[in-house]
């Protein structure tokens, strides 16, 4: 069966005023492969089916500075990081560098990585601007050594680890804090966060409150932030011409989506031959502009 989607489109158009005003710059999700339906294709042009997706456009690159001082400083975002989730400092990243979502905030409070004293835990929004879409998700890998697996972070920059296979872990066990808590409950009325997982590459809702056969509250690593309170915070006009602008990104919006589910190669080219408002370099989202607009 094929999977289909519902979709919104965005553009560029008229918006490069807004550069310098900013405060919610998306970093390019790294992804350079292109792909049909099933497979990887070495390249796709204009004319080919296929075309308009992640890899032909270049948004915001990644780009880091490591301050050796055990910071990472966002030069797209403006928001700087610690480098790594070793929270006792034994050199080893395992499970004993992992905090409860209750835990998490107390930890940030007396951190002075850096020299600095204003740590916080991210938001699910910034702490999702550190995710890279060159990863591969080793779901269903059923070795044990993580020597040869890709993480979705940057790890030219930032430390990482995966599960702690040695304290009866998966591999995937890699989930990140964040402070984004879900409005309902989930599994049985569990008080529910919104994290990201960089050994997988999903964001998915993690219950905080000890489950059954749980005598704990789940435990994840921690990348801790600081600068850039407004990121993540949207900033829309609905220019009444069935667009939306969003100032805080410069990403300009369709009010409405296409209205029927449709394959993905349908949904390229849809978005490519769109004249909406006038404008003529629409596109498909990527991954994450497309979160850019979800309200949590």
């Amino acid at each position: 069966m094929s999977a289909k989607v519902f979709f919104l489109l965005i553009a560029f158009t008229g918006l490069t005023f807004l550069t310098n005003a900013q405060t919610y710059k998306i970093v390019d999700t790294g992804q350079e492969t292109f792909y049909d339906s099933t497979i990887y294709v070495p390249s796709i042009s204009s004319s080919q089916p296929f075309y308009g997706q992640d890899a032909h456009y270049s948004g915001n690159q990644p780009s880091y500075t490591d301050n050796g001082d055990g910071t990472i400083t966002d030069n797209v975002t403006g928001l700087m990081w610690t480098k790594s989730p070793d929270l006792d400092y034994d050199g080893d990243i395992d499970y004993y560098d992992k905090v409860s979502f209750d835990e998490a905030p107390l930890y940030a409070d007396t951190m002075t990585v850096g020299g600095y004293t204003d740590w916080r835990v991210p938001t699910i929004k910034e702490q999702y601007s550190l995710i890279m879409f060159y990863g591969v998700d080793p779901s269903g890998y059923m070795g044990t050594s993580t020597s040869g697996l890709t993480p979705f972070i940057d790890t030219m920059y930032f430390d990482f680890g995966y599960g702690d296979q040695n304290a009866g872990e998966r591999i995937i066990d890699a989930q990140f804090v964040t402070t984004t808590l879900y409005k309902g409950t989930t599994m049985g009325g569990n008080t529910t966060m919104f994290g990201t997982n960089f050994a997988d590459g999903r964001i998915k809702g993690y219950p905080i409150t000890p489950m059954m056969l749980y005598t704990v509250p789940k435990q994840f690593y921690a990348y801790f932030v600081r600068g850039g309170n407004n990121y993540g915070t949207n900033n829309f006009v609905d220019n009444g011409d069935g667009t939306v602008t969003d100032n805080a990104t410069g990403l300009m919006w369709t009010k409405d989506d296409n209205g029927s589910g449709v394959l993905w190669e349908t949904a390229l080219s849809y978005a490519e031959a769109s004249t909406t408002a006038g404008y003529n370099d629409w596109r498909l989202h990527n991954v994450k502009e497309l979160l850019s607009i979800v309200d949590y």
